[in-house]
């Protein structure tokens, strides 16, 4: 019995003593990582309908990385609430999920271990149509658009080219509609809006210039006739997008914001926004009040953040003076653009024959709302201005106004009147859009689009030449 003890405890001692000395003296291998060249925080053109293939550069140290890894590619679809998933190495597919820019992902899982590595990257949807500008024209009364290529090449007529089909008569402006949601800059729709009984516009597709439907389907109970004043973009107090506002039919009215912000039913047109006013096209929102002019009234009228009409229900400042803002006496406005914050300026035609400029200010304060009159005079380039005068104003409340083939620079805080210096072969100024940035200001004449450097110090000079537009034209969306 004490020999099985002394035996036991001999063993115990060897392992013991082996166990010790080899301690430590093994070498650990870890199993070999994908290395991923090219792709990680690069972002991937892709053209819709077009093949799309992103072949990284893989790499597995003793391993081959197309047997031993299981390739996963998604793409998310945010507006869809889904990722597009494709599998196998390379990602190779027709790329169909629309323009704007992409979040995507690599899903790398080594079959060998289960281990899993992920790699961002992004991808922008593109379509022959993304990065040139569009002009809407007037070709003797039939609207026109032509696709300007980004190396000044001209597709004119692009609407009957694709669709087999004429546009409305008498067009009035082009409208670069619906944002994509969650893909900011990108928009989805284009729509053609003209004064012609029997049609008010077309909606097509940006990415495509195929017509969608007409712009009757833009509300939900149609008016008997839709008669286009203007429209532009605004962020409603939701804050989930811009919708469309403007005029229409005199009335102002404002895309529906309840619902999500990429439904079928986000920025339609509902009803008019109630009350008894004739606007004019010329309006200015800002943050939380609308202000615009009634024709009928002869007044300027103001609307709430959510375009509730409030009239001339406004107090007016005590130290008003110039011109009563609630009877102005005056009705042929032809042109404003009020300024929040600062002096705004409203040009109106008078029975004398004279162009009266109206300045004022109004807070468009929730808690001021003092509208104050700051003075009325004769505008000192009255006897320029004709019944097609072209009008912009700067974001500094400098005033571009056309007269034939001229253009004409005005500063109202001086009353600087300057002629600008581009030769325009004598033809007739149809068209004027100012730069975000205020340096350059696109001018439309007959058959052709040109680019004029207005920053500081300059007079005008031509920097770029479009020609080959069918008629004169009368708007333009420059990307």
């Amino acid at each position: 019995m004490k020999f099985k003890i002394l035996l036991i405890l001999a063993i115990s001692l060897t392992l013991y003593s082996s166990c010790k000395k080899d301690l430590g003296n093994y070498v650990y291998s870890p199993p070999s990582e994908p290395v991923v060249s090219g792709l990680k925080d690069i972002t991937f053109p892709a053209l819709i309908g077009d093949s799309l293939i992103i072949k990284p550069e893989v790499t597995l140290a003793d391993a081959n990385p197309v047997e031993d890894l299981d390739f996963e590619w998604q793409i998310t679809v945010q507006e869809e609430l889904r990722a597009a998933v494709y599998k196998g190495y390379p990602l190779k597919t027709i790329y169909n999920l629309g323009p704007g820019e992409r979040r995507a992902v690599l899903v790398l899982t080594d079959k060998r271990n289960g281990l899993i590595y992920k790699y961002n990257f992004k991808i922008v949807g593109t379509t022959q149509f993304s990065d040139g500008d569009l002009v809407l024209s007037d070709d003797n009364g039939v609207a026109k658009l032509s696709y300007v290529k980004p190396d000044n090449s001209v597709m004119s007529d692009i609407y009957h080219a694709l669709n087999n089909k004429s546009l409305p008569h008498q067009p009035v402006q082009l409208y670069y509609s619906k944002p994509l949601p969650y893909q900011p800059n990108t928009k989805e729709e284009y729509w053609v809006l003209c004064n012609d009984p029997e049609g008010s516009g077309v909606i097509l597709d940006a990415s495509s210039l195929l017509r969608r439907n007409d712009f009757n389907s833009q509300f939900f109970s149609p008016p008997v006739t839709v008669t286009p004043g203007y429209l532009e973009p605004f962020l409603g107090p939701v804050q989930m997008g811009t919708v469309p506002t403007g005029v229409i039919n005199g009335k102002l009215y404002v895309g529906i914001q309840s619902t999500a912000p990429f439904a079928d039913d986000y920025g339609k047109f509902a009803n008019e926004q109630a009350g008894n006013y004739t606007m004019s096209k010329y309006f200015t929102h800002g943050s939380s009040f609308y202000i615009g002019f009634d024709l009928a009234a002869k007044a300027f009228i103001t609307f709430g953040g959510d375009g509730t009409y409030a009239g001339t229900s406004y107090p007016l400042a005590p130290e008003s003076a110039g011109f009563d803002p609630k009877n102005v006496g005056m009705s042929n406005l032809i042109f404003m653009k009020p300024a929040e914050g600062g002096s705004s300026y409203a040009f109106f035609k008078a029975d004398d024959g004279n162009i009266y400029e109206l300045s004022f200010s109004f807070p468009f304060s929730p808690t001021d709302r003092n509208f104050k009159a700051l003075g009325k005079r004769v505008f000192k380039g009255s006897s320029l201005v004709n019944t097609d005068t072209k009008w912009v104003r700067t974001s500094l409340n400098v005033f571009y106004f056309s007269s034939n083939d001229k253009i004409y620079r005005y500063n109202p805080i001086n009353e600087d009147l300057r002629v600008l210096t581009p030769d325009l072969a004598g033809k007739k100024v149809t068209m004027m859009k100012i730069s975000a940035n205020d340096n350059t200001l696109t001018v439309g004449v007959s058959g052709a689009v040109y680019t004029l450097d207005v920053s500081v110090g300059k007079t005008g000079n031509i920097l770029n030449t479009v020609t080959g537009i069918p008629g004169n034209p009368v708007d333009m969306v420059i990307k």
